[in-house]
């Protein structure tokens, strides 16, 4: 039980800004983390379904709910992922060859690509969250945990192209077996949770994710030989935005049908 006391720990200290008790990142202690990779989703998605209904109560104005939902996931993760995607989008957009994009992924200066992507990923962001009703809100809120599970399976069994990364350390260190059950079952639950919400809503949103989970993989066996933490990162923002794009243009389609 310490063990896995210890990777949940170190699980929300790598990948949260939750305060947790000091854990050693050892080899021993990041073999079940990854488990609880989808408990951080959990935590945002529990805090933006309270944010939305107490919005709901107050009668507060849509912008600020919907800012408001934009920001919970930055607070919570410290931005590390959204760091991830900025870099990525950087390196997609130099279009130099692989070696060079890699070394743009480490470059820690930010480039115009990057806040130009930026600011269009939180417009985005920000636009679809303020049109999030209460018929589609716990499909966007399992979109944490979809994005988790999948961003996870991908460091055990994705091509690595950064052997000595973080992403590398979590996925090789990783048990694997065990892992990817926990993964793969905590997928299908909210998977499930999604379709009994709404089985249309529910479907675009697990499509979506889908959808993503493929671009995802090609896009980084083409142009960059293999994932890295930092796309890891663009793949959990992306398939976030997606899967809320999906389920609030499902919703808006039902109200037009009833």
């Amino acid at each position: 039980m310490k063990k896995i006391g210890n990777s949940f720990l170190v699980a929300f200290a790598m990948y949260s800004k939750i305060p947790v008790p000091t854990a050693d990142w050892s080899k021993e202690n990041m073999k079940y983390a990854l488990c609880f990779f989808p408990w951080i989703g959990a935590v945002i998605g529990v805090i933006e379904y309270g944010w939305f209904s107490l919005a709901a109560y107050l009668q507060l104005d849509s912008v600020l709910r919907a800012a408001v939902m934009t920001l919970i996931p930055v607070i919570i993760t410290g931005g590390i992922h959204l760091d991830g995607f900025l870099d990525t989008m950087d390196a997609l957009s130099s279009w130099k060859e692989k070696e060079q994009r890699l070394s743009i992924l480490k470059d820690p200066h930010a480039g115009a690509f990057a806040i130009i992507s930026g600011c269009a990923y939180f417009t985005a962001y920000f636009g679809f969250a303020s049109q999030i009703t209460s018929q589609v809100l716990q499909i966007f809120c399992m979109g944490f945990v979809v994005s988790r599970g999948f961003s996870g399976l991908s460091l055990m069994y994705f091509k690595n192209a950064n052997p000595k990364g973080s992403a590398a350390a979590f996925g090789t260190g990783a048990q694997k077996k065990a892992v990817t059950a926990v993964l793969a079952l905590t997928v299908l639950a909210a998977y499930t949770a999604m379709l009994v919400v709404s089985p249309l809503a529910g479907g675009v949103g697990i499509l979506a994710s889908v959808l993503v989970v493929v671009f995802y993989y090609l896009k980084s066996k083409k142009y960059f030989g293999g994932i890295t933490g930092d796309l890891a990162g663009y793949f959990l923002c992306l398939c976030e935005l997606i899967v809320m794009i999906g389920a609030v243009i499902a919703g808006i389609g039902m109200e037009h049908l009833l």
